[in-house]
């Protein structure tokens, strides 16, 4: 009976910690991308952003044509819905919107980049994902 209220609590315990964080989430899906250089980059920016297309296409050379595409995500006004989470919410920061790039080569996800954010997505939010994108990956100009 011991070891079932231990698994009990311990099970407790992990979903009150877990949620939403404000650290970036990276996967490399494909670890043969560390050692082959990109070639190129397609771009979609989803949903429709003027500036954050902007903001990326000012950081790199991506071409219409090419079979790795990046895609960049944003969102606002996200809700996190781990009931751990409530305490946090209501007495700090809680992550409001988000940011996510996916590499794909194909219908293939290669790489993918996640943060939560306390702010609406700004250039500098961009631009620090796609430095790590870069160091994470050989990108050819």
């Amino acid at each position: 009976m011991e070891r079932i209220r231990f698994g009990v609590w311990s099970l407790a315990t992990a979903l009150l910690l877990s949620g939403c964080g404000e650290h970036p989430l990276v996967t490399l899906y494909d670890h043969n991308l560390t050692h082959t250089p990109i070639p190129c980059l397609a771009l979609q920016v989803s949903p429709p952003d003027p500036t954050a297309r902007k903001t990326i296409t000012a950081l790199y050379p991506f071409k219409a044509q090419c079979p790795y595409t990046l895609i960049l995500t944003t969102k606002e006004e996200i809700v996190c819905h781990s009931f751990g989470n409530a305490p946090k919410k209501a007495t700090s920061d809680f992550p409001s919107a988000y940011l996510r790039m996916e590499l794909h080569r194909g219908m293939d996800l290669l790489y993918s980049y996640y943060v939560d954010l306390t702010h609406a997505p700004e250039a500098s939010d961009i631009r620090h994902a796609f430095e790590r994108l870069q160091k994470d990956l050989h990108l050819q100009q």
